[in-house]
């Protein structure tokens, strides 16, 4: 287990729409434009083999893409490389953070200087959320999964522990980069599943989100 002291004060950043990262669970990407694969390398050369998941935040008139101000950190737990130069990679969530500032310099790909204060809780084993009702909730994103015409296996489901099932579905369900990036933030297991819940009842009252978060 990683401790405050380890983690670095540069990190590579890797803007993905889309792709929420949360401490403790597991992100698979695959990798293949040029920069994403010389910083793939080149965090394989670090201690911490961490790589900052991060949403791009559009920047009104301009062309360029921003940075949301919080991300979520993975190290590199396991990868494989095809025959062709792709790499297939698993990063697992250490801690989240804040970018203080963007650093300038000669690789291809972004690098930040990240603050991880206030993040602390995300190095522990794991998190509890001592509200959840679990019946209630199932029955709510049954509904969802019905509306959405969606299909999983809910014996898996059912089998889950509470964060693991609250971060894998905060993670891969269709929600918007907002949502997503609301999910995120969430202060603690307890807030995310209230977050989580919030949007699928509004989903199932047919609203799209963009309301819901202004």
């Amino acid at each position: 287990m990683m401790k405050p002291a380890d983690l670095p004060g540069v990190i590579p950043v890797f803007p993905l729409p889309g792709a929420l990262l949360l401490p403790r669970a597991r992100l698979p990407l695959h990798l293949f434009e040029p920069r994403y694969l010389a910083m793939f390398e080149d965090c394989l050369k670090t201690p911490h083999r961490l790589i900052g998941m991060i949403q791009p935040s559009d920047m009104p008139g301009s062309h360029d893409h921003g940075l949301h101000r919080i991300g979520c950190a993975g190290r590199v737990t396991q990868f494989s490389e095809t025959e062709d130069g792709r790499y297939m990679i698993t990063l697992t969530g250490i801690s989240r953070y804040r970018i203080a500032d963007e650093v300038e310099g000669f690789t291809p790909y972004r690098r930040c200087r990240v603050d991880w204060t206030g993040f602390e809780p995300d190095l522990a084993p794991s998190d509890e959320d001592p509200g959840f009702r679990r019946a209630p909730f199932m029955e709510l994103l049954g509904r969802y999964f019905e509306q959405q015409g969606l299909s999983t296996d809910w014996e898996t489901l059912q089998d889950a522990d509470d964060e693991l099932l609250i971060n894998s579905l905060s993670m891969l369900l269709n929600f918007t980069l907002d949502e997503k990036q609301a999910l995120l933030e969430a202060p603690s297991l307890t807030t995310r599943r209230e977050t989580l819940v919030t949007l699928l009842e509004y989903a199932l009252r047919g609203g799209d989100g963009q309301e819901l978060l202004q």
